[in-house]
């Protein structure tokens, strides 16, 4: 068996990143689009902490329905949190996990089969109310 270049320093990475988010207790990242400049603060979860392996990331942010934003990741995130949850809010960071879609909610939302909270916005959810589809930035604060 062969291990590409490519292959090794991604795993590299992302061994690097979860070093660094164990030392941290706290993960947050942050988010740039538009004139747009905000963090989150993530669960100490198996989805988000995959999240945080991927970092830096360069996506696309775009309007969907009448209460998120939405970008789609490379891969898939685990579904490990896949239950209910309660207290829905604005500024509530989601996966998506039949999509494979990150959704931040700015608006009331009903949790759905599939929604994974990964954390919360720090700031409030007033950033994403800047419509229409955007280059994204997300990395590890």
């Amino acid at each position: 068996m062969t291990i590409s270049r490519r292959n090794l320093l991604a795993a590299a990475a992302a061994g690097l990143a979860l070093l660094r988010a164990e030392e941290n207790t706290t993960m947050r990242i942050r988010f740039l689009f538009a004139d747009q400049d905000f963090t989150a603060t993530l669960e100490d979860t198996q989805p988000a902490r995959e999240l945080l392996a991927m970092l830096p990331l360069d996506l696309t942010i775009t309007d969907y329905s009448t209460n998120e934003k939405i970008a789609y990741l490379p891969r898939k995130l685990a579904r490990d949190g896949a239950t209910r949850f309660g207290n829905e809010a604005p500024g509530d960071l989601c996966y998506y996990a039949p999509w494979g879609n990150l959704a931040l909610f700015h608006s009331p939302y009903r949790w759905s089969r599939g929604l994974i909270r990964l954390g919360r916005l720090d700031g409030g959810h007033e950033p994403l109310l800047t419509r229409g589809e955007h280059p994204l930035r997300v990395e590890i604060l």
